[in-house]
């Protein structure tokens, strides 16, 4: 019989999310990417064409200037570098949008992750058995299409426009170059607003698309939540490991602390807290180490290596080791019992004052 949980019906965890990214598999439309930089292209050839216009009259007028002066050869290398550097001012602003553009688009659909597995060769993208399958996939079916719709609407809007302005574009037989060329770049605009409008769409589209089928591959079964739920448990000789690693490790940084302590109240071996006074962090005493039994004289021990004086206090050290965590302020309870241990701790280091 065929496992129910085969199918992929569970929701992708926050965890195969995760390896998702750092794999560099994320969602993202490529026609957004495309439309945004379409659209500031566009917006920077409008911008720049006065610009363009005055550079193209210039390089003219010296292309002509080369010819009325007969000792200047008009192809030698001051029109061709005129020519490039020319051509830079005009297109460097625009292929720099450009890019930029594409870069945020990018950038803003995938949260601007970087994956280095993503960019390592993939060998077996080279066998031509896969790439024969892929040319029969789903999404090799939609790319097709949305290419054929773009070319359709290209087309269509092409067809509508030219229908629109045949008129005026006859009539620019009878203007002057310079208006009937400002007409032709009207009418370009508009082609060009029109099919970036329609590619919006497209993009759009393509984006809840790309989103579906993301969520769609990501999809788990039963039988692979399980395995995962087992992977990030661990094993529960492992899980125990680390526990026994994390306590020692918590062990030793607090032990680290003790020799800062102001005060260790003890009960005599079995309890010890060591608390400190520092205006400077806290409104008032809070622990800085705390232990039973052999952690208890660990912590007298280390105290005592440093001069930390300690107090014996039975009820005090059993009620600050249950009511307060390590780094934690002592209760309002207790504030006038520690206080009064402060003080007393103070005025035995040869008359110290307590700490404003």
């Amino acid at each position: 019989m065929g496992d129910d949980g085969a199918d992929k019906t569970e929701e992708p965890t926050a965890h195969k999310l995760s390896e998702a990214r750092k794999e560099g598999n994320v969602c993202q439309s490529k026609d957004i990417a495309t439309v945004v930089m379409l659209l500031g292209v566009f917006v920077m050839v409008r911008i720049m064409i006065p610009t363009i216009y005055n550079y193209i009259i210039s390089f003219l007028r010296f292309v002509l200037d080369c010819i009325y002066h007969s000792e200047h050869d008009p192809v030698n290398g001051a029109l061709f570098y005129r020519f490039m550097i020319y051509a830079l001012i005009c297109t460097m602003p625009i292929l720099l949008v450009a890019m930029i553009l594409a870069i945020l688009s990018h950038g803003v659909q995938t949260r601007f992750n970087y994956s280095k597995k993503a960019t390592k060769v993939k060998f077996n993208k080279l066998n031509p058995i896969s790439g024969i399958k892929k040319l029969f996939s789903m999404s090799n079916f939609v790319e097709v299409l949305k290419n054929t719709l773009k070319i359709s609407l290209l087309i269509i809007l092409l067809f509508f426009v030219i229908k629109e302005k045949l008129l005026p574009i006859a009539r620019t037989l009878n203007m002057s170059p310079f208006n009937s060329t400002l007409m032709l770049l009207g009418f370009i605009w508009d082609l060009i607003l029109r099919v970036v409008m329609a590619f919006s769409v497209i993009a759009f589209l393509d984006y809840l698309y790309q989103r579906w089928k993301y969520h769609k591959d990501l999809m788990m079964t039963k039988q692979e939540v399980k395995d995962e739920m087992k992977m990030l448990d661990g094993d529960p000789k492992i899980k125990g490991k680390m526990k026994q690693m994390h306590r020692e490790m918590t062990n030793r940084r607090m032990m680290q602390e003790v020799p800062q302590a102001d005060v260790i109240i003890r009960n005599p071996t079995h309890v010890a807290v060591a608390l400190k006074y520092d205006p400077d962090k806290h409104g008032a005493p809070y622990v800085v180490a705390k232990g039973l039994d052999f952690m208890a004289l660990k912590i007298v021990e280390v105290g005592d290596k440093n001069d930390v004086p300690w107090i014996e206090n039975k009820p005090l050290a059993r009620a600050l080791y249950a009511s307060c965590e390590i780094g934690q302020e002592i209760p309002v309870d207790y504030y006038s019992a520690v206080a009064e241990l402060l003080v007393f701790i103070y005025r035995q280091r040869n008359g110290g004052e307590l700490p404003a």
